[in-house]
């Protein structure tokens, strides 16, 4: 492998004198100090292609649900995972290498994992609205090629919909066509055949579409297209008038619970909204009182598994490691009662990022995974596929029809990683089914009040909590503040975690009332804040009550 164009070119992206690391979101900051990254992912991608045997990875740059002046960039696995956790040291290190010492540090990566340096790679790319967006695209390519590797560019698409593109390629078409048109074809397709499976004479009411001034609000116009027979989408915040992400979109909703500007809502309209690069979906209304409600990822997790246990028992299908959801500490507690209590269904709690949700998954043979802020989707395991295709040569009438709604319903599902569409298509077909409304799915159980705040910190990583995030290992006077003040609430629960994308710590609480909740909140961030910072008296709990 000759290093010497690498060499040539990295002197158009020198490195700024900052502190990168490969995080949960990969790379994210402000785009005017990501250039250099730009140019090594595009590096790294090629190395990683050639690991995988020439299989194509994808790279996708994008800063999801961030303010408009940021962006960022992930990678892609072959079978659209998120990139390999033992490589996320390689990104890093190649990202905060000095140019001196990139070369080396590639050479480094090509001995240690034994790569086949004559293997051809394959890279595919993609990038969101950000204007920025192209200049960065464009580094990701030249560094792509500085290593002799082939790219794909699919210009301006959703992060789901490169991760489709990717999965597509390198299962030689047997997961879908990789093309725009494949995607929104295999997509509304299943939706269609799932519509006349239920039935053809039922309607759905007419949804009302957030795309958070990005992506989300260009492909959703286009999906809306091949579906408009079966399902009206007015598509507002669609880019024409507003700024990205600004006071609309999935993240926005769910952290601020109150509907985006820019969307008109009456009483009962079925609203929903997607994050920047539509990999995100939430649902809200007004109900019958006036009130803004949520329904966010655990109320879709919820509904969808109730969904697919329904059609197994109908089926008499049974699995050899079952139905189960997988959900983060951020879930509401009482999803996950109703989960355990009411459904039956076993839930298992993972560390926050959608790539450690999807390994939990894979323990089960249908497993459904949702962050509470509505990134998720369902993967199914090769022997649930096959044991509901076994089902449908020996099914009853009624049997029969179950197990062809959920084989369509798979095929409806994006299980490469969490798609705001595929994810909305999922929700519009139970809800057209039961013929409910979203308050009659919101009534499935009531959510317990609950608050997410951020508080700035000198150093995140002062917090270290335990593998899946529930509590505070270091510092353990936190933990024992956040021990001492839940005692005091009914139903309470509070836990902290650095943030993987911003230089804050992320506090959650929920109890018995809202009233509760905001002490509660109040008192762990006030502790969060004094204790990383070394300022302050130590509030005292037995203050609240």
């Amino acid at each position: 492998m000759d290093f010497t164009v690498v060499t040539k070119n990295g002197l158009n992206h020198p490195k700024p004198d900052i502190k990168f690391t490969y995080g949960t979101a990969g790379f994210r900051m402000k785009a005017d100090l990501l250039d250099s990254v730009m140019f090594r992912m595009g590096l790294l991608a090629v190395l990683r292609s050639k690991c995988k045997e020439g299989k194509s990875i994808g790279v996708m740059v994008t800063a999801s649900h961030n303010p408009e002046p940021d962006n960022g960039v992930k990678l892609v696995d072959p079978y659209g995972e998120m990139l390999e956790q033992s490589w996320e040291k390689h990104a890093t290190k190649i990202a905060q290498s000095s140019d001196t010492d990139l070369v080396q540090c590639l050479q480094d990566v090509v001995s240690e994992e034994n790569i086949n340096t004559s293997v051809t790679a394959n890279v595919v790319v993609g990038m969101d609205t950000r204007l920025v967006s192209t200049a960065l695209l464009s580094s990701v390519r030249e560094g792509v090629e500085s290593l002799g590797g082939q790219c794909k560019d699919y210009g301006v698409v959703s992060t789901p919909q490169l991760h489709y593109f990717v999965t597509c390629i390198n299962t030689n078409g047997s997961y879908g066509e990789p093309t725009e048109e494949g995607y929104f074809k295999k997509f509304s397709n299943a939706f269609i055949k799932l519509h006349n499976l239920i039935g053809s004479n039922l309607t759905t009411r007419p949804s009302k579409l957030d795309g958070a001034n990005g992506v989300g609000a260009l492909k959703g116009r286009v999906l809306s297209k091949y579906i408009s027979e079966y399902l009206k989408i007015d598509v507002f915040n669609d880019g024409t008038n507003g700024i990205l992400n600004k006071g609309c979109g999935a993240d926005f909703v769910k952290t601020n619970q109150k509907a985006p500007a820019g969307i008109e809502m009456e009483v009962n309209d079925k609203c929903l909204a997607y994050d920047g690069d539509a990999d995100r979906v939430v649902y809200f209304y007004k109900n019958s009182e006036n009130k803004f409600k949520l329904l966010d990822g655990d109320k879709i997790a919820t509904l969808i598994a109730s969904f697919i246990k329904e059609k197994l028992d109908i089926a008499g299908i049974q699995l050899d490691k079952g139905l189960g959801v997988v959900q983060t500490a951020y879930a509401n507690g009482s999803s996950t009662n109703y989960l355990n209590d009411k459904m039956g269904v076993p839930v298992t709690i993972a560390k926050t990022g959608v790539k450690h949700l999807h390994h939990k998954a894979l323990s089960y043979d249908i497993g459904v995974y949702f962050e509470a802020n509505g990134h998720g989707t369902v993967i199914y395991s090769d022997n649930a596929k096959a044991r509901i295709a076994s089902a449908a040569k020996t099914a009853t009438n009624d049997q029969k029809r179950a197990v062809e709604i959920l084989s369509a319903f798979i095929d409806l599902t994006n299980e490469t990683v969490g798609d705001a569409m595929s994810d909305m298509l999922l929700v519009e077909t139970v809800l057209l089914e039961r013929q409910i409304t979203c308050e009659s799915w919101d009534r499935e159980y009531t959510d317990l009040p609950n608050k997410l705040s951020k508080v700035a910190v000198k150093d995140r990583r002062v917090i270290q909590p335990n593998e899946d995030e529930t509590r505070v290992l270091q510092p353990t006077e936190l933990q024992d503040k956040i021990d001492q003040v839940v005692k005091l609430f009914p139903k309470a629960r509070s836990f902290v975690r650095p943030s993987g994308t911003e230089d804050v710590v992320r506090v959650y609480a929920e109890a018995e009332t809202a009233e509760a909740t905001a002490k509660l909140s109040a008192f762990v961030s006030r502790c969060v804040y004094d204790i990383c910072n070394g300022v302050g008296d130590r509030p005292q709990a037995e203050d609240l009550v």
